[in-house]
């Protein structure tokens, strides 16, 4: 069992940064491929950005550029730094722990947070 806790998100102005966290419990933490979604009002949720056990990372095309992820198995957190937002950035972000299987697939996660709400203003 993992839980997770996600925090960093808020308001900021486009152009601006944020960086998100998510705090893992359990021991298990650095087995398992960690990822970044969002979900906007109305909208689905869509994959942000993957990190694998071993380091190796993946992001949306949308994000490309501005997004980075990245973890620290020692404190069990993984981190999304989030650069020259803009408005449509604004979601609710989760992240997710998973064992394998399809990187850009909500239910292919087994483990979600609660989620992190950002707001980009124009």
């Amino acid at each position: 069992q993992v839980q997770l806790v996600e925090s960093g998100g808020g308001l900021v102005q486009a152009g601006g940064s944020l960086r998100l966290s998510c705090a893992a419990s359990g021991r298990t933490f650095s087995s398992y491929a960690m990822g970044w979604f969002r979900q906007a009002p109305g909208k689905e949720r869509e994959f942000v950005a993957r990190i694998s056990s071993g380091g190796v990372t993946l992001s949306a095309d949308s994000v490309k550029g501005r997004f980075t992820i990245s973890r620290d198995n020692a404190k069990n957190t993984v981190y999304l730094q989030m650069n020259s937002l803009k408005p449509e950035d604004t979601a609710v972000y989760y992240c997710a722990a998973q064992y394998s299987g399809l990187y850009y697939i909500p239910r292919a996660y087994n483990y979600w947070g609660q989620g992190t709400l950002v707001t980009v203003s124009s």
